[in-house]
């Protein structure tokens, strides 16, 4: 079914207003590490309710553009790329931004396949937060290993850190520095982001009533 002119104009202006809202978000934080990392007020959210909505394919894109647009705003504002060089800071760009924002538009992979949508936009989401993680992880570990000796040896300081220096070698040390330090404010911003998405779709009628109406193919 081809897309009226109206129905694209509503999809770009809606899009453009729930990409705004995630960068809006993204500033808002509901917890910060001292180590780094910090919780946002699920910015990732408005990424995929448009993911559910439009479906999979225009939720990568827009989670692309939100990666753009994280990108733009970590290079001015953080120090994420002090000291890399342009292939390595092109490489983190690509996974921790690129690709994981993108991902979060992969929110509607079950609709279709779970008849109830409240459950299938909150496992959808949980599970392309997730995928997000993996990603931090990985880059983490490529990019940020030399760190691990600092985190467990100053930030942690415990028998539990000190074992692992001790017993593991650095490859291993950089996998479980960096599964920690992603995890500890990316799987509760899961928890958060998923949670809110089963709230939105249950009790925001005019959301749930544009998330589950027929939309034409772009």
């Amino acid at each position: 079914m081809a897309q009226s002119k109206t129905e694209k104009t509503k999809r770009l202006a809606l899009s453009g207003i729930m990409l705004a809202m995630s960068v809006v978000l993204s500033f808002i934080k509901v917890f910060e590490w001292p180590f780094g990392g910090s919780i946002t007020a699920c910015s990732m959210l408005p990424v995929a309710i448009l993911g559910y909505t439009y479906g999979m394919k225009w939720g990568l894109l827009c989670g692309t553009v939100h990666g753009v647009l994280q990108a733009i705003t970590g290079a001015t504002t953080s120090s994420a790329f002090a000291g890399m060089n342009i292939g390595s800071a092109a490489a983190i760009i690509l996974i921790d931004y690129l690709f994981a924002f993108s991902v979060t538009g992969l929110s509607g992979m079950f609709k279709g396949r779970i008849k109830n949508h409240t459950a299938a936009f909150t496992l959808g989401t949980a599970v392309a937060v997730f995928i997000r993680y993996t990603a931090h992880v990985a880059s983490g570990y490529i990019f940020y290993s030399s760190y691990a000796d600092w985190f467990f040896g100053d930030v942690m300081s415990n028998r539990f850190s000190a074992m692992l220096t001790e017993k593991c070698s650095p490859d291993t040390l950089g996998i479980i520095y960096s599964v920690i330090y992603n995890g500890a404010y990316m799987l509760p911003e899961l928890i958060l982001t998923a949670g809110t998405a089963a709230l939105v779709i249950t009790v925001i009628k005019p959301v749930r009533r544009e998330m589950l109406r027929p939309h034409a193919k772009k």
